[in-house]
C-alpha cells in the first residue's frame, strides 16, 4: 500500500471515529431526562423577645443571609426551588423539601426538612420512590433579627453572609464562601472547606472573641487601623499565613512565622484563633 492510501486511510478512520463520538454523546443527551423547575417564596414574620436565639438548619444547597437590625422581631423572606421529571413527582417533593418555622418566647428554629434526612423520611414518607430522592432542590434564606440575638447556623453547600449581630454566633458549614461583618460577641465558625471573609469595622472589640477553623480553604482577616485584640493563627498542615497588618507584634514565642502567629495588635483584649487544616489565612 503506498503512503498516500496509508494516509486516506488514517483520514477515514479518523472521520469515522469523530462521527462515532458524536452519536454517542447526542444518545447520552438525549437519555437525560429534561427537569420542570417550579419555585415559591415565602415570608414569615415574628415578635421576637431581647436576648433570645435564632437556630437555622439550612439546606443541602442554598444561600443564607443574616442582617441585624433594632426592630424586636424577626422578618424571613425564603426563595425555594424544586426539579423534577413531572407535575406529579413535583407534587410530591414540594411538601417534603420545605422548612419548618417553630417559634417560641426566647427561640425561633427554622429546621429544613427533605429528601436528605433519613430519619424525617422514615417517619413522615416511608414508602417515597427513591427515584426521587436525589433530584436538585435549594432553599435561599434571608432574614433580619435583632442585633442582640445568638445566632446558630447549620448549613449544607452555599454563601453565608452575616452582619450587623453582636449576641453569640455559631456557624457549621459543609461548603461556603462566607463573608462576616462583626463588632462584636462570642464566634465560633467551623467550615469543612471554602472561603472565609472576617471584616472587623471597629477598633475594640465588644465581647469574648472568635475563632475561626477551616478544614480547607482561605480566610481573609481585614482589620482597621488601631484595632486592639490578641490573635493567634495556625496553619495545620500544607499552607502559609501572610501578615501585612502592620499593627501586629509578637505576643509571645514563637511570635510571627508563615505556620503560626502569637501576636497581639495594639494593647490587646479580645482573643481571636484562626486555624487553616490546608489553605491560607490573610492578614490585612
Amino acid at each position: 500500500m503506498s503512503l498516500i492510501n496509508i494516509v486516506r486511510l488514517a483520514i477515514l478512520l479518523a472521520i469515522q471515529l469523530v462521527t462515532i463520538n458524536l452519536a454517542l454523546a447526542q444518545d447520552i443527551k438525549s437519555s437525560v431526562p429534561t427537569l420542570l423547575k417550579r419555585t415559591a417564596t415565602r415570608h414569615e414574620t415574628t415578635r421576637f423577645n431581647y436576648g433570645g436565639t435564632v437556630t437555622i438548619i439550612g439546606a443541602p444547597k442554598g444561600s443564607i443571609k443574616i442582617e441585624g437590625w433594632q426592630r424586636n422581631e424577626v422578618e424571613l423572606t425564603a426563595d425555594l426551588e424544586w426539579q423534577a421529571e413531572s407535575e406529579a413527582d413535583l407534587a410530591l417533593l414540594v411538601p417534603l423539601n420545605n422548612f419548618a418555622f417553630d417559634e417560641d418566647a426566647d427561640h425561633l428554629r427554622i429546621i429544613t426538612t427533605g429528601t436528605h434526612d433519613r430519619e424525617f423520611m422514615k417517619r413522615t414518607a416511608k414508602n417515597f420512590p427513591k427515584r426521587l430522592l436525589n433530584l436538585p432542590w435549594k432553599i435561599d434564606y434571608q432574614l433580619h433579627i435583632p442585633a442582640s440575638a445568638d445566632v446558630e447556623i447549620d448549613a449544607g453547600h452555599g454563601p453565608i453572609t452575616f452582619s450587623g449581630v453582636e449576641g453569640a454566633l455559631r456557624i457549621n458549614a459543609t461548603e461556603s464562601e462566607t463573608a462576616l461583618t462583626l463588632t462584636g460577641g462570642s464566634v465560633s465558625v467551623t467550615i469543612a472547606a471554602g472561603n472565609v471573609n472576617l471584616s472587623i469595622p471597629v477598633r475594640s472589640w465588644r465581647g469574648g472573641g472568635a475563632e475561626i477553623r477551616i478544614a480547607a480553604g482561605v480566610l481573609n482577616v481585614d482589620l482597621p487601623p488601631g484595632f486592639s485584640g490578641d490573635i493567634d493563627s495556625d496553619v495545620l498542615r500544607s499552607g502559609k499565613i501572610v501578615n501585612t497588618y502592620e499593627g501586629l507584634g509578637t505576643r509571645e514565642k514563637p511570635g510571627i512565622t508563615e505556620r503560626t502567629i502569637r501576636g497581639r495588635a495594639g494593647a490587646g483584649g479580645a482573643y481571636f484563633h484562626f486555624t487553616v487544616g490546608d489553605g491560607v489565612i490573610n492578614i490585612m
